[in-house]
């Protein structure tokens, strides 16, 4: 009797396994993701009703003080431990402490490429309480201008390297602004920080300067493209920064993992997700000064790297490299990022081996993220049920024509059906706020759909066009308005166009972005309509575009246009542009593609054309 009970169970419990592998195949990757989610906002819960609020820094003094020798940065060869970034920090607060005026609650930017002392910086400022705004380092001029004035700092501190950058916009800071160089001979009007950090203790900073109260308050700004103009400084929270740095831990991640950072400090990629996320687990990171594809498998088998963190392209390179045995003799397990194609993403594993790719997907300013916990590839992330009670997000249809989302006659906005891309929303509340832009509040504004399902209720827009799938998997689509994505940045077009109308022969300026071959993203074109009588400088206009804009987004291919189409509402039309893209076959009006060899553009002859499109010349 007992033993046909059994035997029956046996059957049972095979059929049940069965029917759930069959009916809902993803349940039990759905179930752990979602118990990870719980158990976040559990413990960050918990900490606030206790009023114990423990921050990213917290966390790392912490882990000073429990394992003060275990490396916790490894920088071109040298080890700096989790007891020497805590006391290189605390000179960095300490000469701040004697030698300024800086109080808990001021905003510092943070000029700076990847190197230990960009940690050492910001951790020693948020010792102090102060909000730290990284500012990209690839930009200069006016957009370099705008970002600090944006931010409003006490005081700016620079990289040895960037000390040239800054000298060319030094005249035009603000007079109460304080600069602080890391380098022992500094310009006149900068203070030398390096020099006074010989001069001052080690010792702990008291708790009292940086304790947090409220999960709510500014930690970072970090700037970002947005939907359009220049660079708007993104607020990032206390709240915000431990939930960036729990990714790694959600991805699997542990405290022997070794990660290795190749991505700007600057993006919240290379400072939440990776430095932060080391942090929350304890673990090593091995940071590069930049990503170099020719260097990156030897740096992985040098330093036994378990995780890397990616961005599309990143991947794309490492498949573009030359053929070497010995490929997926690693140690890599699991690769941590966003952008990356599928045809990318089925070449890297087969090169390289059985590394985990965790896609995610999410934007600086946003109430909202997914992540791939099952490997799907090409998608985004993940949805269900249970997801949508934590987020409440939709996909909305959307006017390509208009560039708007589409509402009915009764002024609401309608969800499209399964498969069809749609603009991403996230409804804003309490439980998943948005803290908008420093500055002004016309930025913060833009971002918030209003009334969208009824009256009252408030979405964050996020530029993004997304598909979902029958199996609830997310799709990346294409990005809207006025903002495309080439080499891992988003590239506000607006901001182009003003560098180029600065020239005095350009009339008009339509900036869009068109697809290329084997390339992620989308590469800068310009359309100009020229002044009645001016001739077109080839020359100047690259001299224009390298000078003030960085190079991701100086635009690769030019179009010469006598008019230029606008909308019934006089809005520059850019979809036909975008589909016609840069082919001499299909355009009639002269192009022109960016030459860094002869500093110029050159003509786009039909050859040019065919080696771009066979991928013998690199964009």
């Amino acid at each position: 009797m007992l033993l046909s009970w059994l035997t029956g169970l046996g059957a049972g419990m095979v059929l049940l396994h069965f029917l759930q592998k069959l009916l809902f195949p993803y349940f039990w990757d759905d179930f752990w993701y979602l118990m990870k989610v719980v158990q976040c906002g559990m413990r960050i819960k918990t900490s606030s009703r206790k009023g114990e609020l423990v921050t990213v820094l917290d966390k790392f003094l912490s882990h000073a003080k429990k394992q003060p020798q275990k490396p916790f940065i490894i920088y071109e060869g040298d080890i700096y431990t989790y007891e020497d970034v805590d006391k290189r920090s605390s000179r960095v607060a300490h000469v701040f402490l004697n030698h300024s005026t800086l109080k808990r609650g001021d905003t510092v930017a943070l000029l700076m490429t990847n190197e230990p002392d960009f940690v050492h910086v910001w951790f020693g400022l948020a010792k102090l309480g102060c909000v730290v705004a990284f500012l990209n380092s690839n930009i200069r001029a006016n957009s370099l201008l705008h970002c600090i004035r944006s931010c409003e700092p006490r005081a700016v501190v620079v990289g040895a390297d960037l000390l040239e950058t800054l000298e060319e916009i030094l005249p035009s800071l603000p007079e109460d602004i304080s600069v602080w160089g890391m380098k022992d001979s500094v310009p006149g009007g900068v203070i030398s920080l390096k020099e006074k950090l010989s001069t001052v203790s080690d010792k702990p900073v008291p708790r009292i300067h940086h304790v947090t109260t409220n999960f709510k308050s500014p930690f970072l700004y970090i700037f970002t493209s947005g939907t359009t103009g220049l660079p708007k400084a993104a607020v990032i929270t206390q709240l915000q920064a431990l939930k960036g740095s729990v990714g790694l831990w959600a991805f699997g991640c542990t405290t022997d993992d070794i990660i290795y950072i190749t991505l700007p400090l600057y993006h919240s990629s290379g400072a939440l997700l990776g430095i932060a996320g080391c942090v929350e687990l304890g673990a090593t990171c091995v940071l590069k000064k930049k990503f170099s594809a020719s260097q990156f498998w030897n740096d992985c088998k040098k330093h036994n790297v378990t995780v890397f963190q990616y961005i599309g392209e990143l991947c794309r390179y490492l498949c573009k490299q030359p053929k070497k045995e010995g490929e997926k003799d690693h140690q890599v397990r699991l690769a941590i990022g966003n952008g990356i194609r599928s045809d990318v993403w089925r070449e890297f594993l087969d090169r390289f081996g059985n590394i985990k790719m965790c896609e995610l997907y999410g934007a600086t300013e946003g109430n909202i993220c997914f992540m791939n916990h099952t490997g799907k590839i090409g998608a985004v992330g993940r949805t269900n049920l249970f997801y949508k009670l934590f987020f409440t997000f939709d996909l909305i249809k959307y006017d390509f024509q208009k560039d708007e989302p589409i509402r009915n006659e009764q002024g609401w906005c309608s969800r499209v059906k399964k498969g069809e891309p749609g603009l991403l929303i996230s409804r804003v509340n309490e439980k998943n706020p948005f803290f908008g832009y420093a500055g002004n509040k016309k930025h913060t504004e833009k971002k918030l759909l209003c009334d969208v399902f009824k009256k009252g209720d408030v979405y964050f827009n996020t530029g993004d066009l997304m598909v979902q799938d029958q199996e609830n998997f997310l799709y990346f689509w294409d990005r809207i308005g006025d903002t495309f994505r080439w080499k891992g940045e988003n590239i506000a077009t607006t901001e182009v166009a003003d560098v180029l109308g600065m020239l005095d022969f350009v009339q008009e300026s339509n900036v869009y972005g068109v697809a290329v071959p084997e390339c992620e993203g989308k590469t800068g074109m310009a359309s100009i309509i020229l002044k009645p009588n001016k001739p077109l400088d080839l020359e100047k206009v690259y001299e224009q575009v390298v000078t003030f804009l960085p190079a991701y987004a100086c635009p690769r291919f030019l179009r010469i246009q006598k008019k230029m189409e606008t909308t019934g509402t006089f809005k520059q039309k850019k979809l036909q542009l975008v589909e016609e893209g840069f082919s001499p076959l299909k355009i009639s009006d002269p192009l022109y593609l960016m030459d860094n060899l002869k500093k110029s553009y050159v003509p786009l002859t039909k050859k040019l054309y065919d080696q771009i499109m066979l991928g013998e010349i690199k964009l």
